[in-house]
């Protein structure tokens, strides 16, 4: 059985990982000055993290 502090700390863990897109800085790109834009790989990161703190959060969330 899972203690609260393993549980707290992964969800800690999760939240902090969730905040990690904030720090993701768009480029200036292909000769338009001033006009930042993001790539479709850009997003699929974005989206395979939030999946791996989400299956972390539910496989550590203890068992009924």
């Amino acid at each position: 059985m899972k203690t609260d502090t393993t549980l707290s700390r992964a969800r800690r863990l999760a939240g902090a990982a969730l905040l990690l897109p904030l720090l993701a800085q768009a480029h200036e790109g292909h000769g338009l000055t001033g006009a930042s834009h993001w790539h479709a790989t850009d997003v699929w990161g974005i989206l395979g993290m939030a999946t791996a703190i989400a299956l972390v959060v539910w496989f550590t969330r203890g068992g009924k």
